[in-house]
């Protein structure tokens, strides 16, 4: 499985992890040789230390949780296309809220291009240029998937443009490549001394486009669970899992319009956390979802829009999820409801946003969807 190596940021951290560990030697060697008797207590009868040596023989490196945030669906279409005449400021004022977390991860569902052929048959049809990007980085973007029924809205020349794009960029895309192999493999981030491998793949696809946007040997795509396609996306997070300490999984799926999931939907997200999946996230509806733990995972089952020329009522509904990850489980999760106001998110704040969460919460009783607010 092919990486892509982690973008650094100077308040993520295996640095700090592994000062922090050299600074408790340190400690630990000081203490012992002013006291000689805490030294003779330190170890056993035979003088071996209590503490026994990782199989390598190697000492372990210290880790710690780690966050990540998701937000839904982005585009600069429209009323939007303005504010990328200032990158910097362009997803204000959620920026401040993706920045906070470790990594932050969005659904780019727009071809970053200014060329390419238009996909036939299609009434909506997105691109923005590469100032795009320069946005999402400002904004505290680490990742984004391009697998969605968007991605290849410019056909293959314009998947082209928004790979060669995404390689000049600080934001790793996901989800497309110009090949079977490239389309399915992870971005890799260290963070805090853990790995976590985050995938992109679309569950949603016009028929007519399947054959043409489906990656292959030697031809360009994007990844995707349509048809066969499933399990081979449960294979590479099988394998992530083999070899990462997290992997995360976000998905373009549901149905437009609707809260509640389609029905395969709960058991497309229990085939990938049984595979390893510590998160599944997603977005497309372009309203909100359910989501919640599944056991020590959680599933979100659709972000809804979040930086979009489409709003009103239900569509303008959002949010940032904010995830603790720690050793292959989700701990805490942390929900930010928010309004899009013209085509950005805006936090609620008060009493708006405790009655905005408990709209969102109630939407799991209201799907029948076995979710919790806690991990098991």
């Amino acid at each position: 499985m092919q990486s892509v190596p982690a973008r650094t940021r100077t308040r993520t951290a295996l640095p700090i992890g592994a000062a922090t560990l050299a600074l408790v030697l340190v400690a630990a060697c000081s203490s012992a040789d002013d006291d000689p008797e805490q030294l003779q207590g330190a170890s056993g009868a035979g003088g071996e230390s209590s503490t026994p040596p990782s199989p390598s023989g190697e000492p372990e490196v210290a880790s710690d949780p780690f966050t990540i945030a998701f937000g839904g669906d982005v585009m600069f279409e429209g009323m939007l296309r303005p504010r990328l005449e200032n990158p910097e400021t362009a997803l204000d004022p959620i920026s401040e809220h993706l920045s906070a977390a470790d990594l932050a991860m969005i659904n780019l569902e727009t071809a970053i291009t200014e060329g390419g052929t238009p996909a036939p048959g299609k009434q909506y049809l997105f691109r923005a240029p590469s100032s795009a990007l320069d946005a999402l980085e400002a904004a505290g973007v680490d990742v984004a998937t391009i697998a969605n029924n968007h991605g290849m809205d410019y056909g293959v020349d314009g998947l082209m443009d928004t790979l060669d794009n995404g390689a000049a960029s600080e934001v790793a895309l996901v989800g497309g490549g110009l090949d079977i192999e490239e389309a399915y493999a992870p971005h890799i981030a260290e963070v805090n001394g853990q790995t976590v491998a985050m995938f992109g793949a679309t569950d949603v696809l016009d028929d007519h486009l399947i054959a043409e946007w489906t990656p292959g040997e030697g031809k360009p795509g994007m990844a995707s669970t349509k048809g066969e396609m499933k399990q081979h996306m449960i294979d590479a997070v099988a394998e992530a899992a083999a070899e990462y300490d997290n992997v995360v999984v976000f998905l373009h799926w549901g149905l437009e319009g609707a809260h509640c999931p389609l029905p395969h939907a709960p058991t497309l997200a229990q085939e990938l956390v049984d595979a390893g999946a510590a998160a599944v996230v997603g977005g497309h509806a372009h309203v909100l979802s359910p989501g919640g733990f599944l056991g020590d995972s959680y599933v979100h089952y659709g972000l809804s829009n979040f930086v979009f020329y489409n709003f009103n009522g239900p569509t303008a509904e959002t949010g940032v999820l904010t995830l603790t990850f720690d050793q292959g489980s989700v701990t805490q999760a942390d929900w930010l409801p928010a309004q899009i106001q013209g085509g950005v998110p805006v936090p609620y704040e008060g009493a708006s946003a405790e009655s905005a969460t408990q709209t969102w919460t109630n939407m799991r009783n209201e799907c029948g969807l076995p979710l919790t607010d806690s991990p098991a």
